[in-house]
C-alpha cells in the first residue's frame, strides 16, 4: 500500500540537489538536505513511541525544521496537529486533552509549563532557529526511513476550528482530502517547478501549510521561507519571487510603502489572498499599481480550498470566483435545506474530495454538519451572480474572522462577564481595515459600578491568544434584545461598524 501523501509531495525531494528553501539570511536548503531532516525526524518520532495514527500536537515557531516536522508526520503515519503559536496554556492544554496526543512538540522556553499540562506524554522541544531536544534527537537518527502504508482516507492532520459552543473542534483532514486540494491549486493556478513563492505565512494555519507549502511541494518548485511577513524582508525578496500568498493585511501594507511598485513586482506572475475577505478598494489600488490583480479564493479549516477566481478571466472583486473543479457547490435555504433560485442569498454547501472526514469524537456535531450525501453545511450566507460568480455576504453562525483566525464570542463573554463591575457582555465583529474584522467588546456595568478597561485588557492578555482580544471595549446602558430575550448583535454591528474607521 503506498503513502499518496509522501509519494507525491515529498518524494520528489529525494535527490534534489537544487534549493527547495532560501531563508532571509540568504541560507539554502536543498531538497534532498530537507527529506533528509524530515526523515531523522520521523526516526525520532518513533523513538518517542508514536505509532501510525497517534496525534502530534505542535506548537513551535516557523522553522525550516518546523515545516519538516510536516513531512516525518506525512512519512511515519502521525496525525498533524498545528497549533497557533498565540496559544495560552488553558487553551492548550484542551487540545492536548481532547485530541488524545501522544506527544507534544513546544518551545523550549514553555517547556516547563506544557509539561505540566501534557498528561505524562513525551514533550520535545523546537525553536524558531530549528533547536531544541526534538533537533538533538533527531540529530543521531539515520537519514532515510521508509514511509508507512497509508490509504487515502487515512487521517493525515487534525486541526481545530471554533464550534458554535464555543468549544474547538478537530477537523479530521485525510490524506486524500489534503492531497486532492494540493494538485487542483497546482493545476488551477498554474504553479510549475519554475516558481518560488515568497512564504510569509504561518505554517499552523491551513493557508500556509496546507495551501501554500503542498502547493509548492506539488509542483516541485521552491520557497523563500521567512518567519513572518516583514515589509523590507518582503520588498527585498519580491524581485526574486514568482508567487505571493497572502491575506489582506499583506497587501494594505505594500499599498503603504512607496517602494513597492511596478517595477519590484515585474518578476511575479500570481498574488493570491484569502483567509479574510478583501476590499474592492485594495483590488483597485494594487491593480493600478502594480498592474497585477490579486486572485481571491475562499476555503475553510473543514474543506481547505473551495472556490477560486479563475487565473485566466476576470478576477472580480467581491467575489471569490468559481468552485474548484471537483467541488460542488450549492446554496440552499437555512430552515429547509432546499437548494434556492440563482441570486437569493443562503447557506453555502460544499461537496468534493476536499471536504473533512467529521469532527473528531464528535458525532452529534458531525451529523448537524455534514450530510450523508456528503454536502457540508458551512455556516456562510454567499450567493451566485448572474455569470456564477460566488459571493460571501455574511455567516449563519455567530462567528468573527480576524485575520483569518476563527473566534466564537461566548469563549470570550464568558470570561468578560467574571470582570469586576461588569454585568453582562457581548463581543461582535466589525470590519477592520487589515484584518478583515475586528473584535469589539461590549459591556453593560453593574448598577454603580464602572469596569476598569485596562484591568480587563490585562486578564484576557493572561488568558486568551492575542488575535481573540477585544481591540475595542465600549460601554453601553443596555444590551438590544429581541423579544425572546436574545441580544441583537446585528444591531450591536450596525452601531459600531466604524469602530476601527481611520481617524
Amino acid at each position: 500500500m503506498p503513502n499518496p501523501l509522501f509519494d507525491r509531495l515529498f518524494a520528489p525531494l529525494q535527490g534534489r540537489g537544487s534549493a527547495f528553501l532560501t531563508m532571509a539570511d540568504g541560507q539554502q536548503i536543498s531538497g534532498d538536505a530537507f527529506l533528509k531532516m524530515a526523515a531523522q525526524q520521523a526516526n525520532a518520532l518513533v523513538g518517542a513511541g508514536l505509532k501510525p495514527g497517534d496525534r502530534l500536537a505542535v506548537q513551535v515557531e516557523k522553522s525550516p525544521e518546523a515545516l519538516a516536522l510536516y513531512g516525518a508526520c506525512v512519512m511515519a503515519g502521525v496525525v498533524f496537529l498545528p497549533l497557533n503559536t498565540g496559544y495560552k496554556a488553558d487553551e492548550l492544554a484542551y487540545f492536548i486533552s481532547d485530541s488524545e496526543a501522544g506527544a507534544v512538540v513546544c518551545d523550549p522556553a514553555d517547556q516547563a509549563e506544557v509539561q505540566g499540562i501534557a498528561g505524562g506524554v513525551p514533550v520535545l522541544t523546537l525553536d524558531a532557529k530549528g533547536q531544541g531536544s526534538l533537533t538533538d534527537a533527531a540529530a543521531s537518527q539515520p537519514d532515510s526511513f521508509d514511509p508507512v502504508d497509508r490509504a487515502d482516507n487515512d487521517l493525515a492532520a487534525l486541526l481545530y476550528t471554533s464550534g458554535t459552543t464555543g468549544r474547538s473542534k478537530g477537523a479530521m483532514l485525510s490524506q486524500d482530502n489534503l492531497l486532492s486540494n494540493a494538485l487542483i491549486l497546482t493545476q488551477e493556478w498554474r504553479f510549475t517547478a519554475d516558481d518560488v513563492l515568497l512564504h510569509a505565512l504561518p505554517i499552523f494555519h491551513t493557508h500556509g501549510l496546507f495551501v501554500a507549502s503542498n502547493v509548492i511541494l506539488a509542483a516541485q518548485g521552491s520557497m523563500i521561507f521567512l518567519p513572518k511577513f516583514d515589509l523590507d524582508t518582503v520588498l527585498k525578496f519580491l524581485p526574486q519571487s514568482t508567487s505571493l500568498m497572502g491575506v489582506p493585511t499583506f497587501y494594505t501594507r505594500l499599498l503603504g510603502d512607496d517602494r513597492f511598485d511596478r517595477d519590484l513586482c515585474k518578476g511575479m506572475r500570481l498574488f493570491t489572498s484569502g483567509s479574510a475577505p478583501l476590499l474592492a478598494e485594495t483590488h483597485r489600488a494594487f491593480e493600478s499599481r502594480t498592474g497585477h490583480r490579486i486572485l481571491e479564493r475562499y476555503g475553510m479549516t473543514e474543506t481547505n480550498m473551495n472556490t477560486s477566481n479563475p487565473y485566466d478571466g476576470d478576477r472580480r472583486a467581491g467575489t471569490v470566483g468559481f468552485p474548484l473543479p471537483g467541488v460542488e457547490l450549492k446554496i440552499t435555504d437555512p430552515e429547509t435545506g432546499e437548494t434556492l433560485p440563482e441570486g437569493e442569498a443562503g447557506i453555502i454547501e460544499v461537496r468534493g474530495p476536499n471536504v473533512f472526514q467529521g469532527y473528531w469524537q464528535m458525532p452529534e456535531k458531525t451529523a448537524a454538519e455534514l450530510r450523508d450525501d456528503g454536502f457540508f453545511i458551512t455556516g456562510d450566507i454567499g450567493q451566485l451572480d448572474d455569470d456564477g460568480y460566488v459571493q460571501i455576504v455574511g455567516r449563519a453562525k455567530d462567528l468573527i474572522i480576524s485575520g483569518g483566525y476563527n473566534i466564537y464570542p461566548k469563549e470570550v463573554e464568558l470570561i468578560l462577564d467574571e470582570q469586576p463591575g461588569v454585568l453582562e457582555s457581548a463581543v461582535i465583529g466589525v470590519p477592520h481595515p487589515d484584518f478583515g474584522e475586528g473584535v469589539v467588546a461590549v459591556l453593560v456595568a453593574q448598577p454603580g459600578k464602572t469596569p476598569d478597561a485596562d484591568a480587563i485588557r490585562a486578564d484576557l492578555g493572561d488568558r486568551l491568544a492575542k488575535f481573540k482580544q477585544p481591540k475595542v471595549i465600549e460601554l453601553v446602558d443596555e444590551l438590544p434584545r429581541n423579544t425572546m430575550g436574545k441580544v441583537q448583535k446585528n444591531l450591536l454591528r450596525d452601531r459600531f461598524a466604524e469602530a476601527f474607521k481611520a481617524g
